[in-house]
């Protein structure tokens, strides 16, 4: 395998101590909003969907204002910078309404980095590399989502379950993951390019849009369909917690689905540069109905983390696969418009599908929440396998 860049390297670690920081909360939040602020599951779903969904929406302003001014670093560094000037807000929140707050200003900073760090990544290495660069971004990302939730349960023993100083120590990988991208992560002569040419800079209009390519758009909507099936792993610890999962080990839960999810992006996303990435998004769907099916009628521990190993293992075949599909599609000038325009779709699919999934699981329980899932995978499957069979 060709040799990455060290901008990529470099942007890996940024995404890997700002996910410690992010995990290391998220991983105790849903019991703690749920058993100590008395939030119900329903309460739970729409904080998440609404967080999620706002920082999917921003990702289409932040990524088409990179493109327009040619610049990608400011808006990540300016996204990171919120992201970790939020981290606070957690510990000093006493009611599920401040945790809102809290949840949505850090979800803002994540839309404001998010399209112009993946256009970025794209500006850095040849489309042959692009799979394998997408991959070991998530790769490390995911490594983060790993050590956070392990130094949260750590933590929890140490500290007496002190669940707010866990939530201001997260404040340190957070600024760490800021420094890093101020220091090594440099930005491409890609904006001097542009500006020596003669096309005027891109718009948000119809006739930008027209130019954004099928392949985005096919792109767009197997992700929204992929992310209402998935909706958000807070609902795997609440079905932890209710296995008999105590909240310092809940975040077990995680650590088992991103050690799967980081040792499978970056080989399959170098996998998907050769072979292609229609089989293995296939393949992604058919592990989320099974993961689904085993959180739904798995009983124990045991089940609940067999079902997030497969949650896991079908985030490292789709998710890479999904920004790489993108940025091989898109025209170089509007790469960040359609990175934001993908997380636009995948956001508001993420919002009905945590709230969808929040409703069902408070008037019916786990097993139909999860259910649910399952159909809206399989059915997605079949979805996708009709469609690469029609001519053209």
């Amino acid at each position: 395998m060709a040799k990455l860049p060290k901008g990529i390297v470099a942007l890996g670690f940024v995404s890997l101590f700002m996910d410690i920081s992010s995990e290391m909360i998220h991983a105790l939040l849903p019991l703690y909003l749920v058993g100590t602020l008395g939030a119900s599951a329903l309460v739970l779903g729409l904080i998440e969907g609404a967080g999620e969904a706002l920082a999917q929406i921003t990702k289409l302003f932040s990524g088409y204002f990179s493109d327009r001014s040619g610049r990608r670093k400011p808006l990540a560094v300016l996204g990171y910078g919120l992201s970790a000037a939020t981290k606070p807000l957690f510990a000093v929140a006493g009611a599920p309404g401040l945790v809102l707050v809290a949840r949505l200003a850090d979800r803002l900073g994540k839309g404001i980095r998010g399209a112009p760090r993946d256009a970025l990544v794209a500006d850095l290495v040849p489309p042959e590399l692009r799979g394998a660069a997408y991959g070991l971004r998530q790769a490390l990302d995911t490594v983060g989502a790993v050590a956070g939730p392990l130094l949260a349960i750590g933590l929890m023993l140490v500290l007496a379950g002190n669940v707010r100083l866990i939530f201001l120590i997260a404040v340190i990988p957070a600024l760490v993951a800021v420094a890093i991208l101020l220091v090594f992560v440099r930005e491409p002569d890609r904006a001097a390019g542009r500006t020596s040419d003669r096309k005027a800079p891109p718009r948000l209009d119809r006739a930008s849009l027209g130019r954004i390519g099928k392949g985005v758009w096919i792109a767009v909507t197997i992700g929204s369909v992929m992310t209402m099936a998935r909706f958000s792993d807070a609902f795997l610890i609440l079905r932890a917690g209710e296995v008999g999962f105590a909240m310092t080990y809940a975040p077990l839960v995680l650590i088992v689905m991103n050690v799967v999810y980081a040792s499978s992006a970056w080989p399959l996303g170098a996998l998907s540069d050769r072979i292609g990435k229609g089989g293995l998004l296939a393949a992604g769907f058919a592990v989320l109905a099974l993961a689904d099916l085993v959180l739904a009628f798995g009983e124990g521990p045991l089940a609940v983390l067999v079902g997030t190993a497969l949650w896991g293992l079908h985030l490292g075949l789709t998710q890479g696969l999904l920004a790489a599909m993108v940025a091989d599609a898109a025209p170089a000038d509007l790469r960040g418009t359609a990175f934001g325009l993908f997380n636009l779709a995948t956001g508001l699919a993420l919002l009905a599908g945590n709230g969808l999934a929040g409703l069902i699981w408070a008037a019916f329980g786990s097993a139909a929440c999860f259910s649910l899932g399952a159909g809206l995978a399989l059915l997605s499957l079949l979805a996708m396998a009709v469609h690469r069979m029609r001519p053209g």
